[in-house]
């Protein structure tokens, strides 16, 4: 009996480590982040990875994946297998998309519904920019040539249907303007184009602006929002200049759908502690980006809504030509 006992002890010593290695996380996690370096996406997610990385006591690593206005990054993650090892940070993009492909005539690369929302991270309004030395004083200037010259005046986007495209037709919609579209493969290469005389014109995060706006390598002629950027307050909202146009873009951490209950529960942890640690929040202090957490149920019903509005905007841009 002593014997038997032994040896039953020593058939399950192969199977303790197994069952310790599955304590969630074991191994690093990768962030996948669908645009480069240098847009909101970027510079909010590299923070949340930092400091999640050192909660969880496992390096979270940011992959920058861009392509298609977001669509590459998100369909990695969407396809990833949810054993909480890829999360995506994503922004109020990744509703508008799915209902892009749609509209011209493409299978989506992925839907809404194969994602599980972990938290809303950050919202701003976006911010309609121009070089700093250029014609354009204020928005009304800009209103005014677009008027005299359609289809002339340019601006940038980080991709068709995503979220700049989509801020600036909501505008020109507003202002019964028409403007010429030239795409990017994020919100880092547009900004880089408009400081390089490439483009007219920039609907920008602030966090991807706010440093060249301050240099006076930008001039910032209004803000999206219902009311003034605390951090820029000479700069108006299009809503007391009288236009109807109203976006914030927004930043979130999600998982694959199927990622099991108690993981997501650990990752939604994590999130709530990061984004109350001293440092994320001086790390988005420095890049003068308002925090805006939502926990996974809050920040849920956030996306629905936010989806039902943002498809209504894509629908009226209508198919768009491919290049």
């Amino acid at each position: 009996m002593k014997r038997r006992g032994l040896l039953l002890g020593a058939a399950l010593l192969p199977i303790l480590p197994a069952a310790a290695q599955e304590t969630y996380p074991s191994r690093p996690i990768q962030m996948i982040v669908p645009f480069p370096p240098g847009g909101v996406a970027d510079i909010t997610g590299r923070p949340v990875a930092h400091v999640m990385g050192r909660l969880l006591k496992q390096s979270v690593v940011v992959q920058n994946k861009p392509g298609a206005g977001g669509s590459v990054g998100a369909a990695l993650a969407a396809r990833a297998a949810p054993d909480g090892y890829t999360l995506l940070m994503a922004l109020s993009s990744i509703s508008v998309l799915p209902v892009a492909d749609r509209l011209q005539g493409r299978t989506p690369a992925y839907e809404l519904d194969q994602f599980a929302p972990i938290a809303l991270i950050s919202a701003d309004p976006t911010v309609l920019v121009v070089s700093g030395d250029g014609p354009y004083k204020t928005l009304k200037d800009f209103v005014e040539a677009a008027k005299a010259k359609p289809d002339k005046i340019n601006y940038g986007s980080s991709g068709v249907y995503g979220t700049l495209h989509v801020a600036m037709e909501i505008f020109a919609t507003a202002a019964g303007i028409k403007l010429f579209h030239i795409p990017y493969q994020g919100g880092g290469p547009a900004v880089a184009a408009l400081l390089s005389g490439q483009i007219d014109a920039l609907a920008s995060g602030p966090s991807a602006a706010i440093g060249q706006i301050k240099a006076g390598k930008m001039r910032a002629l209004a803000v999206w929002g219902d009311k003034r950027l605390a951090s820029l307050p000479d700069v108006p909202s299009m809503k007391e200049l009288g236009y109807d146009a109203t976006f914030y873009i927004w930043s979130g951490l999600f998982a694959p759908a199927a990622t099991p209950a108690p993981i997501l529960a650990t990752l939604r942890d994590a999130a709530k502690r990061t984004v109350a640690d001293p440092e994320f929040k001086e790390a988005m202090a420095k890049v003068e980006t308002p925090i805006a957490y939502l926990d996974a149920p809050e920040f849920a019903a956030f996306v629905a809504a936010d989806a039902k509005r943002l498809a209504a905007a894509v629908e009226r841009i209508g198919k768009v030509p491919e290049k």
